[in-house]
């Protein structure tokens, strides 16, 4: 019997800032590091029904997340989920990862099943590659993933630290296209080439050594040129399959204006084509972003917004209710 007649979770979307090891030179392969965002999540309601139903955004992709985990896990879908947003799919802000692990918890919650997130998440085959996903519904804040080793099921969290609350992420959107996914993206790893094990070896020490240090002491100038380094990298490495180091030119056009006005950890969130840089200040970025839709207003396809970094623990927030 349900534990709950109704329960709410919300997801944050995060930014994927960049992969450490993409060929397993070192050992073990991927690795990563990433934020989560407060402005931008998935949020859903699931409650007692006499039949399925579905309604909101990205119904579509719920609807086969239900599908999937009912089947796996030997639960009724006689629920109803209401889905009030949805990370825009596609984009690079992980929003299959988060649906999956919302509406998992949701019935984790409901059934009572006693789930631990990663569970939910092996079920759904989720953390293959990157880890961010997963550890920001665990965890919110900043968080590098340890990869895949033989006997990984999901990726490990080595790293958790809290964002400074005053930092701000511009993030530039192309409406008009999506970043690889599904059988193109898997395809797309498979014809790169091997990345080098000593291009491998530099990022583990960049992260390590200068990144999160830089990170710790607040220092986000530093950060942010080892985050840069990091995505000139990873670009270089992804740019056969999406086409130069940004999957959008105009993305592209906008991120190189944003480096000059002084915008660090500067990239491309997964596949994008959504673009990122930081700044240290919501005032900053505000007065950027003004600038920037001016100075773009011809590239009629982009869209500029400022965001925060989500740092509540559990940033899922699953609340019960039996309303």
């Amino acid at each position: 019997m349900p534990s709950s007649s109704k329960i709410t979770v919300t997801a944050p979307a995060r930014l994927h800032m960049g992969f450490i090891d993409l060929s397993g030179a070192l050992g073990r392969h991927f690795g990563s590091i990433g934020i989560a965002l407060n402005e931008i999540n998935t949020r859903l309601t699931l409650s007692k029904a006499d039949q399925r139903c579905i309604t909101g955004p990205s119904a579509q992709r719920a609807d086969r997340c239900l599908t999937q985990l009912c089947d796996a896990l030997n639960v009724s879908d006689q629920v109803s989920i209401s889905i009030d947003t949805a990370i825009p799919e596609h984009v690079g802000l992980g929003s299959g990862t988060q649906m999956a692990l919302a509406i998992g918890s949701a019935l984790n919650a409901y059934y009572g099943l006693g789930l631990t997130v990663r569970e939910i998440a092996s079920v759904m085959d989720r953390g293959l590659r990157s880890g961010i996903g997963i550890g920001v519904f665990e965890h919110g804040g900043l968080v590098v993933d340890g990869g895949r080793g033989e006997k990984t099921i999901t990726p490990p969290v080595l790293v958790h630290l809290d964002v400074p609350v005053d930092w701000r992420f511009i993030l530039v959107f192309d409406r008009r296209g999506q970043g690889l996914h599904g059988e193109q993206e898997i395809a797309a790893f498979e014809a790169l080439p091997t990345f080098p094990r000593h291009q491998a070896e530099h990022l583990c020490y960049l992260i390590m050594m200068q990144g999160l240090p830089a990170f710790a002491e607040r220092d986000l100038k530093q950060f942010g040129h080892v985050i840069s380094q990091l995505q000139q990298a990873v670009g270089k490495h992804f740019a056969p399959a999406q086409g130069g180091i940004y999957a959008s030119r105009e993305v592209t056009k906008a991120m190189d204006w944003l480096t000059q006005q002084g915008a660090v950890a500067v990239g491309q969130t997964s596949w994008g084509p959504t673009g990122f840089c930081a700044v240290e200040s919501a005032k900053h970025a505000e007065a950027i972003v003004q600038q920037a839709k001016t100075q773009f207003s011809d590239l009629v396809h982009l869209d500029f917004a400022v965001v925060s970094a989500n740092n509540q623990k559990s940033p899922s927030r699953v609340l019960l209710s039996n309303d």
